[in-house]
This record gives C-alpha cells, sequence and structure tokens, in this order.
C-alpha cells in the first residue's frame, strides 16, 4: 500500500493529507481557507501582469477622451 500523498497547508505549513475526503484542501482547517480568502479580498496577493495589461483589457470600456 502507498503512503497517501500530503502537502503543506499554504497558510500556516502543517502537514495535508490530500484526498477526496478533505474539503479544506490544500488547507489544514476552513479557519487557514477563510485566512488565504481574507488575504486575497485585501489585495495582499496578487496575479502578475505587465503595467499596460489592465490598460489594454480597460480601454473600450470607456469613450475616448476629447483633447
Amino acid at each position: 500500500m502507498s503512503q497517501p500523498l500530503t502537502v503543506e497547508c499554504p497558510t500556516c505549513g502543517a502537514p495535508v493529507e490530500w484526498n477526496t475526503n478533505n474539503a479544506n484542501r490544500p488547507f489544514c482547517s476552513d479557519r487557514c481557507k477563510l485566512i488565504d480568502l481574507g488575504a486575497w479580498a485585501a489585495e495582499e496577493h496578487k496575479i502578475p501582469v505587465s503595467p499596460d495589461a489592465e490598460d489594454d483589457l480597460f480601454s473600450d470600456d470607456l469613450p475616448p477622451r476629447a483633447h
């Protein structure tokens, strides 16, 4: 029989068994999952993008400026 896969909780570093019975995976608990969600909501975690990418995404949302 093989060893179960174990990962570290991204929030606290505790060992977590990776299996379908763990509803909180990869987190060790609901508390750690909510701490991580709060960090995303507070923009402590960000997905890196180039500075111009956001301008390109939303440039069509506004009418052109009159100079």
